[in-house]
């Protein structure tokens, strides 16, 4: 019975302190409820007001932390099960073709009578488009065109070099800049701007078209 009472002596000494129900649980070898019991009626000072408030803000951030790793470690898994889809999937130029198609009937100008015309400013769908296309049919490099759309805040040439890059179009193949308008309130440091690639092949387009429509007609027979 003294050890009893000691025990709640001592939690009361802990819990002016500022220490948690759970810290005081854990030290003290009691249930919670008797924690909570023992001391539901406990005035804090504003030092264990403080060392309570710090506590659960470590204990957000801890949480976090672990959240981004579980999050990080369901990523790689996912990763891993993509790579391992791609790896044991056998390619065909016919395969490129129709994904091909397909991010030209997402992405692509509906009007193909001047050809091809895609759109977005994410490099990467860029650079994967351009890549399919010159794998999957012949292309003459010469044909190819490429419309920047970009606000005031940035750097002409510093975002043509860049696409460039992604594109690998020279810059003596792009087309004058459309500039939009900004209020300047918003400025996203990240963005590169939307580049349109242009290719002038009425036929090439048109055969993109059909591709996708075809397959869709295919897949839902």
């Amino acid at each position: 019975m003294i050890r009893l009472k000691e025990k709640y002596l001592k939690s009361v000494e802990l819990r002016k302190k500022g220490f948690s129900l759970t810290e005081i649980k854990q030290r003290l070898k009691i249930s919670k409820s008797t924690a909570s019991l023992w001391l539901r009626d406990i005035e804090l000072p504003a030092v264990a007001l403080e060392r309570l408030a710090k506590r659960s803000i470590l204990g957000i951030v801890r949480s976090k932390k672990v959240r981004g790793e579980r999050r990080k470690a369901f990523e790689k898994l996912l990763k891993e099960r993509a790579f391992k889809i791609l790896k044991n999937t056998l390619f065909t130029k016919n395969h490129f073709k129709i994904i091909c198609a397909l991010l030209f009937w997402c992405e692509g100008g509906k009007e193909v009578k001047s050809g091809i015309r895609f759109i977005n400013s994410d490099s990467c769908l860029i650079r994967t488009f351009l890549t399919l296309l010159r794998n999957s049919f012949q292309v003459n490099e010469k044909k190819f065109r490429v419309g920047l759309h970009l606000h005031q805040y940035h750097e002409e040439e510093k975002q043509k070099k860049y696409w460039s890059k992604i594109t690998k179009i020279p810059l003596n193949q792009f087309i004058k800049v459309y500039w939009k308008s900004n209020t300047g309130k918003r400025i996203r440091m990240d963005y590169p701007g939307c580049a349109t690639i242009y290719y002038h092949n009425t036929q090439l387009a048109k055969e993109l078209t059909t591709i996708y429509k075809v397959f869709s007609e295919f897949l839902n027979k």
